[in-house]
């Protein structure tokens, strides 16, 4: 069941009762990407799984990333206001969470970031810097197939065609707009200098495939924050929750309140 938060304007799914956990998706997918591993969350948290600024039914915001983690930051302290939050962010979501965490400590008790960093190398920012220049010039259609190949490895796709065209589609709604602003601001990206001010503890995933985000961001980013684990992902790419749900879920399952057992 859908519900609105920060004043009407983020629109998010939830399901189960317990600790608030929040599931940020990527820019390159929407929160469906997070749909196996809800029905084991929901067990033993009241997961919120919004769709952020832009996407789906939640209005978009000016200002870039900063104005999209203050957002994200409104809508956890309306859904959240004691402050128990877990944030959960994948790919440009652990971005804004990441965001989120600096601008506004003490948001949240602990935060998973998946598949993120903290900067892009330069050949990491002049893929964003393609990716906005033929998406404005010919659509969102002209780069559907970078897309993919940024979040699924060529064998995953060839293995599961239903799930990628699902996937595919699920690009293709994106608002331009908010793509390209999206791709511009992850260009100039350099939360180094700030990862000092997050004092929650963080677990930071990353697949051990992730082309988009490669694993030596995560590294980066791991080393640089106060409190932070870092696990690898064996066998996934950029949106593991998705490809592999039951080892994502087994990865996540220590860093997690006790009430939470992940699946045998």
């Amino acid at each position: 069941m859908d519900r609105l938060f920060a004043n009407g304007t983020v629109n998010a799914a939830q399901f189960g009762e317990g600790p608030p956990l929040f599931l940020f998706h990527s820019l390159l997918s929407d929160r469906a990407s997070f749909d196996a591993i809800v029905p084991d969350l929901s067990k033993s948290f009241r997961v919120i799984v919004p769709e952020l600024p832009g996407f789906g039914r939640s209005q978009a915001v000016t200002g870039g990333l900063a104005a999209v983690a203050d957002r994200m930051a409104e809508a956890v302290k309306d859904a959240a206001p004691a402050k128990d939050a877990i944030v959960l962010g994948n790919g440009y979501g652990g971005f804004v969470a990441l965001q989120m965490a600096i601008r506004h400590p003490g948001i949240a008790s602990k935060f998973v970031l998946a598949d993120c960093g903290a900067a892009f190398s330069e050949p990491g920012r002049e893929a964003f810097r393609n990716m906005a220049a033929a998406s404005r010039a010919k659509g969102l259609a002209a780069i559907t197939d970078v897309a993919m190949r940024r979040l699924f490895a060529p064998d995953f796709q060839a293995a599961h065609p239903d799930l990628m065209a699902d996937r595919r589609a699920a690009f293709l709604r994106t608002d331009l707009d908010v793509f390209c602003a999206a791709c511009d601001a992850l260009a100039s990206l350099d939360l180094r200098p700030e990862l000092g001010k997050v004092k929650s503890p963080v677990l930071v995933l990353v697949g051990e495939h992730d082309e988009a985000t490669p694993p030596p961001m995560s590294h980066e980013l791991a080393s640089l924050l106060p409190q932070a684990h870092l696990e690898i992902i064996p066998g996934c790419a950029h949106v593991p929750q998705l490809q592999s749900p039951e080892l994502f879920l087994d990865v996540i399952g220590d860093f997690l309140p006790a009430t939470f057992s992940a699946p045998a």
